[in-house]
């Protein structure tokens, strides 16, 4: 027996049965004697560095898991242990850099002993892959820069771009893909990919797939986790063959869901074949959980955004086919009316009636013009200097007539003159919403009370009646689009429940705001505050 074989006969014989004792412990444990030949070396230190025994027994450990980069290192703190002197890393808990059979990298935590045996000093190592502690660790942050970017992301491509950059670039994939379902076409799109700069995909780089082809396919069709750990032995699909030629080794995809539908895949590829690990899908899905919840919301609200858009262009299409032949009926009665001039009564109140149907159908029109205008935005808001007492005024004398005919009385609380730089057409529209829905909505011989209590800042201009009142239950839904309150239907009173969605509008594009006032019993009193002047750009 050689020299060699006589140390590793003896450090059997001190240990009993080597195998049996070294084969249940679940850290690398490798032995090297002074001259850092290899001594024991257990089924775990073969499971992490991918050596079998017969393979690293008598080797130099430099050569078999140590970096070129540090072997000269760690020969010379060999060798001054082997002289005498102090070791500084025995007894120490060390975080190192190993290198696997395959010759990829990756971290270790190491804890280093020596012995005195007989046949020599032993040095005694016990060794843990650290790489799915360090993967845990760096998707804290990651999970943070996918979260971040899902906020600030300006739009779902933006939103895909940072995911998949934040896997590649924070995890160390060389590849990190985002597949997204497109239901028009029935198949997966990537909606975004990463890649290491200088890899070169090749035919890898599909922009589509049908569902249940290939890796993200798969995913995508089965809504669970799948992984790949050796992409080159996936012979049944193109893709993955196509990716091993690209130097990929590992894939693992998880689905990307929410409220139970399967939305997409995201998938990230490797370029050393591993074995498969729940964390690694574990965290993944919780990253594929994110992109789920963030795709849902954006979908509803583009959809909302959709909708309102889709609504106000069938607005202004409806109503402007309406105007037109309004316009022809408008035109025509007139024409009838002069022409029955002479006639019967009958027939003269009969186009008296179409004129007015015809004239409430072309103010209704009107004002869903205008309301489609001023959500839009496209209904400009032209300010200049203008005195809102003389506004209401000549709203007040406009409805004066029908107020006579009711007995109402109507007073105007305010000073002589308001001056204010605001739209003028614009807020006479205001001026002739409310007081006209006062007058309407106050019974014979009621009363109107309009008050202005001018500011340096600010305008507070109220419109109270004695009218029939609006249900505390009402008043949250007053200025929305076609509402009207109970005790108007129920009085059968016409409108069509736009003049205050208009009103709203206006004062709100202005820069103020119009409340209902909490009142006990009959009537209503509505309150706008306007700025005097328009807060600088």
């Amino acid at each position: 027996m050689g020299a060699f074989d006589h140390r590793v006969g003896c450090f059997a014989q001190m240990l009993g049965d080597p195998q049996r004792v070294l084969a249940v412990a679940l850290q690398a444990y490798v032995a090297m004697n002074t001259a850092g030949q290899v001594v024991a070396w257990n089924p775990a230190a073969q499971a992490t560095f991918g050596h079998t025994w017969e393979q690293a027994c008598g080797r130099d450990l430099a050569e078999l898991i140590i970096p070129v980069r540090y072997r000269e290192q760690h020969r010379a703190g060999l060798a001054r242990v082997a002289a005498g002197a102090a070791g500084r890393v025995l007894g120490r808990r060390l975080q190192l850099a190993a290198m696997h059979r395959d010759g990829h990298e990756f971290p270790i935590e190491l804890m280093l002993t020596a012995t005195d045996e007989p046949a020599g000093t032993l040095f005694h190592a016990f060794a843990q892959d650290m790489t799915t502690a360090q993967r845990v660790s760096r998707f804290t942050a990651v999970e943070a820069a996918v979260s971040r970017g899902l906020a600030e992301a300006s739009c779902s491509t933006e939103a895909a771009t940072r995911v998949v950059d934040a896997l590649g670039i924070r995890m160390g994939w060389p590849v990190a893909e985002l597949w997204l379902a497109d239901d028009s076409r029935r198949t997966i799109r990537c909606a975004a990919r990463y890649s290491t700069k200088g890899l070169r995909l090749g035919t890898f780089a599909l922009s589509e797939l049908e569902p249940g082809m290939s890796l993200p396919g798969r995913v995508y069709q089965q809504g669970t986790p799948d992984w790949i750990p050796d992409l080159a032995s996936d012979t049944a699909s193109l893709r993955s063959r196509a990716a091993a030629r690209a130097g990929l080794h590992v894939a693992v995809g998880v689905p990307v869901s929410a409220t139970g539908h399967t939305l997409g895949a995201l998938c990230v590829y490797g370029d050393r074949i591993e074995d498969p690990e729940d964390t690694l899908a574990a965290l993944l899905m919780g990253i594929a959980a994110q992109i789920g919840q963030y795709l849902e919301r954006r979908r509803a609200e583009e959809l909302t955004v959709e909708l309102a858009r889709t609504k106000d262009e069938f607005l202004a299409l409806v109503t402007h086919e309406i105007r037109n032949p309004l316009a022809v009926i408008v035109a025509a009665g007139a024409m009838l009316e002069e022409d029955l001039a002479d006639g019967p009564v009958e027939h003269r109140e009969h186009v008296r009636a179409i004129a007015a149907s015809a004239g409430r159908l072309t103010l209704i029109a009107d004002d869903l013009l205008d309301l489609a205008r001023l959500e839009s935005g496209n209904l400009a808001i032209s300010t200049a200097d203008l005195d809102l007492r003389a506004i209401i005024d000549d709203a007040v004398q406009a409805i004066g007539i029908t107020a006579q005919h009711k007995n109402l009385t109507i007073t105007v609380d305010s000073p002589a003159s308001v001056e204010m730089h605001a739209d003028p057409h614009r807020l006479r529209q205001v001026a002739d919403n409310l007081i006209s829905n006062a007058v309407k909505y106050t019974p014979a011989r009621g009363r109107v009370t309009i008050t202005v209590t001018a500011g340096d800042e600010q305008i507070l201009w109220q419109v109270a009646d004695t009218g029939i009142g609006i249900p505390a239950a009402d008043r949250p839904h007053l200025f929305r689009r076609f509402y009207r309150a109970s005790t108007a239907i129920d009085q059968r009173i016409p409108g069509t429940g736009l003049g205050l969605v208009i009103t709203r509008t206006i004062v709100e594009r202005h820069h103020g705001t119009i409340t209902v006032a909490d009142t006990d019993g009959a009537g209503t009193t509505f309150e706008v505050r306007l700025p005097v002047k328009p807060p600088s750009p």
